[in-house]
């Protein structure tokens, strides 16, 4: 069963999937923390994660291997992804608290309704950054320095909607940069194939953070806060449709790049199959989307899981080939 909770209970945040494990079974003292690095709410982790499977499997198709090398940056890259999106979420509660306390989908969150205190949570997302920080030093010399490179756009995101009308761009900037990361972590330098899987990306995430942000329009209109949902308006499906349009072509292009040079015309044409579903799932999103329907634009953003697996396993068959 999926959803969310109109009216949680004491402790729960109102956006959280129904029945989530962080609810149901991690220990009482831990929740708040877990709350607060979003693991009631996995869409987020995936999203981040995404990107790397992305750059990790056509770097491998490339190359055509497999290593237990790769195979550990692949689970790195998850572990990664789920420890630096819970200190970048802890991060953006910390910044956010105040406007977190004045809009109804936020309020529930750990900070704004007092489960836990400002202190505690930036102990936690110092713990949280450590632990990632330990298993990006298992990567080679360029990984690691990318790596340290991307916590300047993830202290700056929680305020880019305080002075921009396109914050989103900051989180696509963000939520990519394991695009370039995975493929410096396989084969030790950045190449265009990496670089145009990180703009398509860009694109990928000013889509689904857009149709994300028209669940709070109306509240952050009143409180100050910009979005591209607030910037589009009842324009937004034509925008959404030139994202999707960027997202597929920059896509299509890291493909291209990548295996056009030395990979047969089936590998070839196996990955950009998979680049073809992916935009059929975006476009499949869109015809679907009703930006005043909260619950419905909430649904589509958790769909995008399952649009970024899809050029994932397509690779994967590709390097099976």
């Amino acid at each position: 069963m999926t959803g969310t909770r109109e009216t949680p209970e004491i402790g729960q945040v109102a956006d959280a999937v129904v029945g989530n494990w962080v609810d149901r079974l991690a220990p009482a003292w831990s929740r708040p923390y877990l709350r607060l690095s979003r693991a009631d709410r996995p869409i987020g982790t995936w999203l981040l994660l995404l990107p790397c499977w992305w750059s990790l499997a056509l770097a491998c198709v490339m190359l055509d291997r497999l290593t237990t090398g790769d195979l550990w940056i692949g689970i790195g890259c998850g572990l990664g992804a789920w420890l630096m999106r819970g200190a970048g979420c802890t991060w953006n509660d910390i910044t956010d608290r105040d406007f977190d306390g004045r809009v109804e989908r936020t309020r529930s969150r750990p900070i704004p309704s007092g489960q836990v205190t400002v202190r505690q949570a930036l102990a936690w997302m110092v713990i949280q950054a450590l632990l990632a920080f330990a298993i990006l030093l298992t990567f080679n010399g360029t990984a690691i320095l990318l790596g340290i490179a991307s916590l300047a756009i993830v202290c700056v995101y929680p305020f880019a909607k305080r002075f921009t009308w396109w914050p989103q761009v900051f989180l696509g900037l963000a939520f990519n940069w394991g695009a370039l990361l995975a493929w410096a972590a396989v084969t030790g330098d950045l190449q265009w194939p990496a670089l145009a899987l990180y703009l398509a990306g860009i694109a990928w995430t000013l889509f689904y953070d857009t149709i994300y942000a028209h669940q709070d329009k109306e509240d952050d209109a009143l409180i100050g806060v910009k979005s591209t949902a607030r910037l589009f308006g009842e324009d937004s499906p034509r925008w959404l449709r030139r994202f999707l349009v960027a997202a597929v072509s920059l896509m299509a292009a890291g493909v291209i790049l990548a295996l056009a040079p030395a990979t047969d015309v089936l590998t070839l044409t196996v990955a950009l199959c998979g680049v073809w579903a992916f935009g059929w799932h975006l476009a499949w999103q869109l015809g679907r989307l009703n930006i005043d329907d909260p619950a419905r634009c909430l649904r589509l953003f958790r769909a995008n899981r399952d649009a970024g697996l899809i050029p994932v396993l397509f690779l994967a068959a590709a390097l099976a080939l």
